[in-house]
Parts: C-alpha cells; structure tokens; sequence
C-alpha cells in the first residue's frame, strides 16, 4: 500500500470513531450472534439494530428503512444463504459495507465472498479487536481479511512463488531435453533412450549433458533429483 493511501486510511479510520456505525447481524445460531452484538455493543460508536436468522428476513429488515451501513453475513445460514445474500445486498444496496463472519476457512469460500460483493472477511475465531477493528476498517472504504487468513494465504503464495521460481529454471530446456530427461529418470539407457526417439546415441548424450550443464548439477543422478524436487518429474 502506498504511504499516502495509508495515511488517508488512517485518517479516516480516525474520524470514523465519530460517526455511528449501525449494523445488521445475518447469522442463525441465537448463541453466536447474542454474543456478537454484546461484543459490538459494547463500542461506544458501533449499535446492532437488526438481527435476521436467515437472508430473507436480512433482505427484509433493510427494506424496512432501517439505518443500516453495515451487514455481518453467515455463509452457512438455511434457505437464502450467505452467498446468494451478499450477492442480493451488493446489488440493491450499494452503500451497504458487507463483512462475512464465517467459519469457513477455505480460500475458496473467501474469493466467492468477494467476487459476490463482500468488502471483508473473518473466522469466528477471531478476537474481539481484529473485530471491532475490520468493522471500523470497513466503514474508512477498506477491505479486510483476517489475520489467520491472510497469513496462511501469503505463506501458500509465497511457497508458490518459490516453487514457480525453481520451475521457471527449466524453461530454457527443449521439448526433446525434458523428453530424455524424462526417460533418464525412468532409468533407459541412451542406447535405449535413443531407440526410443528415433535418434542417435550420440545425440541423446547431448541431450544429456545438456541438462546437466543447465542445472548446474554433476552427474545423472543428481540430475535426476534436482528434476524430482523441483516438480518437473512427479
């Protein structure tokens, strides 16, 4: 994030303290959401004014003309749910912020919320500050993601990019490189190798070598599995 789109988020973090924060809880466990709204209530700028055990009467209560600015949606609620839901309110209520409260903790359900309209997600597990916090976020034009998420999301993206970039190194080598290649691991000879392509001895220990050099390995073997760990041969 750029250092002036911070500080702009953070001003406007600031000045939301002032202004109320009226929200609508979508969730259908009576125990979970008595404990949100306490947990909620207890800020002096934050109020919970509706509560819905499913997205119709969610639907309902803002058609009411209730003041809401802010929804927090179950996904897995009976009849309309969570989804169907977001989508709904980010299409006939276009200030509405959305933030889902979800047990769901898959990747997948993450960017169908957002694709769908949502501006924020958290596990049920988190604290009552990161709370309170993406709430507030949400309303200073933010997005949230939980800190769970987003760490365990970075960590995935980080691996790949590593993986990607351990791939990337065999990009330079033919399509008849990593067809020896491939035939090395299973472990032809290059007599064999060669009467496999359709080519010469000679060739193949070029083919060979060649991958050898491009790997910076010493030997076959090694060759073979610098090949494995890197993805190339499963």
């Amino acid at each position: 994030m750029r250092t002036s789109t911070f500080r702009s988020l953070l001003l406007r973090l600031i000045l939301i303290t002032d202004i109320l924060i009226s929200v609508l809880l979508a969730e259908d466990h009576n125990i979970v959401r008595n404990g949100i709204k306490s947990l909620l209530d207890s800020e002096s700028n934050i109020s919970v004014v509706g509560e819905a055990a499913n997205g119709k009467e969610a639907i309902r209560i803002l058609e009411d003309n209730t003041p809401i600015n802010l929804a927090i949606v179950d996904l897995n609620m009976p009849g309309m749910g969570g989804s169907e839901l977001i989508q709904y309110l980010s299409s006939n209520f276009k200030a509405l912020k959305i933030l889902v409260l979800s047990m769901s903790d898959h990747e997948k359900y993450v960017s169908e919320s957002f694709n769908a309209g949502a501006h924020g997600y958290l596990l049920k597990n988190v604290s009552r500050d990161e709370l309170v916090f993406a709430v507030k976020h949400l309303m200073a034009d933010g997005q949230y993601i939980c800190s769970e998420l987003s760490l365990r999301m970075l960590s995935k993206l980080a691996n790949h990019e590593v993986a990607q970039t351990e791939i990337d190194g065999f990009a330079d080598f033919t399509k008849r490189e990593l067809e020896v290649l491939k035939l090395i691991a299973e472990g032809y000879t290059n007599n064999e190798i060669a009467e496999k392509l359709f080519t010469s001895r000679r060739t193949v220990e070029g083919h060979r070598q060649s991958l050898i050099e491009k790997t910076g390995v010493s030997n076959s073997a090694a060759l073979i599995m610098h090949a494995f760990r890197n993805g190339i041969i499963k």
